[in-house]
């Protein structure tokens, strides 16, 4: 796996260099300080929907953790965004990531299972959007018949991942192999001991999906508006360099690069797929593939400011949290003295 995004990050490096070559390095420079200080208002929305998403993970949260600070999940929620854009972890090392920040203010399974049910809700979410989207909007646009076929199969595929997913973590199957092989003593104590922590989380999850299936749709709800900000977004920056450009055509062009961020999300910080996809839904509504490559590069600058926020949250909740756990293991210590007295 660390092969493949290693392979994937140079192709994108690649795509991207040849890009910007093509296009031409003043070219583009022109564009983006064309947008001078717009350029705060496109940043600023990527956190507006950030923050939202942010509510719409407290809704898959459980217990004790649904009441803690929504400031303080937005940061733990950045931490996590900031560690699956910077390392090739397949999205996987930013919910390794929420999921021990959580567990420093919570100790139990809750943790675990609220970053999987986000996980679940978050992709089901876009894949939704883009759904909606295409009835609506994108069907209008032009693009090749065969890139059309081969966007409805891959997003068929990706629906049955998640649908597969849904399942597992419905009836509590996500740790079915784990302890069949634990049964058989195959992995020794090592083994043993994660089946009985991926068990207790199963049990989390199946608690959740039975208990708390209002508080699900209400998370879903809230994906799709924080996915619904980057309409705004998108219209805002034609106004920013002057393109008298409908809300509808910014909201197809919107929808279209969604629907290819949803297919290349194993990318490394989506390096060439971000700016080649825009490129391609800007054509596709008819404007030049300068636009496009601004447009997408915009975006990334958002995206690195906010992994840059997300990176400086990391540090602080990682400094505060052993800070915490050294307190908590002094403490018996001090208490054993007294007794020795």
């Amino acid at each position: 796996m660390k092969k493949l995004h290693a392979v994937l990050l140079l192709l994108g490096v690649a795509f991207l260099t040849w890009l910007v070559r093509k296009i031409g390095v003043r070219e583009i420079w022109h564009e983006l300080a064309s947008l001078g200080w717009g350029l705060i208002p496109l940043i600023l929305c990527e956190g507006v929907a950030e923050l939202i998403h942010t509510v719409g993970w407290r809704h898959c949260l459980n217990g004790p953790l649904r009441s803690l600070p929504l400031t303080l999940l937005f940061r733990i929620r950045m931490a996590g965004y900031a560690i699956n854009y910077v390392t090739p972890t397949a999205m996987l090392g930013g919910e390794v990531t929420k999921a021990a920040l959580l567990a420093s203010h919570h100790e139990g399974p809750e943790a675990v299972s609220g970053v999987l049910i986000e996980k679940l809700c978050f992709a089901f979410s876009h894949l939704l959007f883009v759904a909606l989207g295409s009835l609506v909007i994108v069907w209008r646009i032009q693009l090749p018949r065969p890139l059309w076929m081969a966007m409805l199969f891959s997003s068929a595929l990706v629906g049955a991942g998640i649908l597969a997913f849904l399942l597992l973590q419905n009836y509590g199957k996500l740790g079915v192999l784990v302890r069949w092989l634990a049964t058989r003593n195959i992995g020794g104590r090592v083994l043993q001991q994660a089946a009985g922590k991926i068990t207790e989380v199963d049990e989390a999850l199946k608690v959740y999906y039975r208990k708390q299936r209002l508080a699900l749709v209400f998370a879903i709800c809230w994906h799709l508006l924080g996915f619904s900000v980057g309409i705004f977004q998108t219209w805002l920056f034609f106004h920013l360099l002057h393109q008298n450009t409908l809300l509808a055509v910014a909201a197809g062009t919107w929808f279209l690069g969604m629907w290819f961020d949803l297919l290349t999300f194993a990318v490394p910080m989506n390096l060439g797929s971000l700016e080649g996809s825009r490129i391609l839904a800007l054509k596709a509504i008819g404007y030049d593939t300068l636009l496009g490559m601004t447009y997408g590069l915009a975006l990334r600058l958002a995206l690195l400011f906010w992994a840059g926020f997300g990176l400086v949250s990391y540090a602080l909740l990682a400094s505060r949290s052993k800070g915490l756990s050294s307190k908590a293991s002094a403490k018996p210590h001090r208490t054993d003295c007294r007794r020795t007295r």
